[in-house]
């Protein structure tokens, strides 16, 4: 019989990618995410790998809107078996002058929304003792860079909240682990890089190496398709002693 996997913000970069080797695993797949495309995104995987899929556009900042978008996936697809809390935002500033209204969403989606979830899923996920919750934390989880205040805040605090669910659900077959990716190699990142090769006057090469991947000791992004495998693992039977782990994907960022 097939698990489902539900898993936030992945109608685009890191979420797609996960979603798609969960779907190569032959998970069912429960969509969220804002593109416009965002069904048509779902059933394009569902069809590619021959799984269920159910899409919502559910705004993760509202408890409401979130509560909702459980049952329904339970509706549609059945009970949720893993979890993965990726959707996240990012704003750069200085402390003083940092927005409040944009540290505010920052907390919301990429902490706060990972609490929703996973209070809505655990229940039942101690019933039939077993169940698996991945959060998308970041490099930033586990070290800070400059003026990234909020998400490094919240990044670290998805960390700290991985090692809660991780206690709590040892009990009853319930792992939670946190992977922390450095860069990740997508169209977003793809297009700063762009970008910022224009604006500095530099190969998108020497961007890469000395600008994007500066704090990796191997100077290479991250795959999504890396994460997703790694994810998948997580989620198997093999992982079942891996919990309360934040495991760094980040070409040695933090290994220095």
């Amino acid at each position: 019989m097939s698990k489902n996997v539900l898993i936030t913000g992945s109608t685009s970069g890191i979420g797609l990618g996960i979603a798609r080797e969960f779907a190569r695993a032959g998970y069912n797949i429960s969509f969220n995410g804002l593109e416009k495309n965002g069904a048509e995104i779902a059933a394009a995987v569902g069809k590619e790998f021959g799984v269920k899929t159910f899409f919502s556009d559910a705004n993760l900042m509202d408890p409401a809107a979130i509560e909702k978008y459980i049952g329904e996936t339970e509706k549609n697809l059945g009970h949720v078996d893993v979890l993965v809390n990726n959707a996240g935002i990012q704003f750069v500033s200085e402390i003083e002058n940092f927005p409040v209204e944009k540290w505010n969403a920052i907390i919301a989606l990429n902490l706060t929304a990972a609490f929703h979830t996973t209070r809505l899923v655990l229940g039942g996920m101690k019933q039939r003792n077993w169940g698996r919750v991945i959060n998308i934390a970041s490099a930033h989880g586990l070290v800070a860079s400059e003026f990234k205040s909020a998400y490094v805040a919240a990044k670290h605090g998805i960390v700290g909240f991985t090692k809660v669910t991780a206690l709590e659900g040892a009990p009853f077959g319930i792992t939670a682990n946190s992977v922390c990716p450095g860069y990740v190699d997508t169209p977003l990142v793809r297009g700063q890089v762009a970008d910022q090769a224009k604006t500095h006057n530099m190969s998108e090469e020497d961007v890469i190496a000395k600008v994007m991947l500066m704090k990796h000791a191997v100077k290479k992004f991250v795959k999504t398709e890396s994460l997703g495998a790694l994810c998948v693992f997580l989620a198997s039977d093999h992982a079942e002693l891996i919990t309360g782990t934040a495991i760094p994907v980040d070409g040695g960022w933090n290994a220095q």
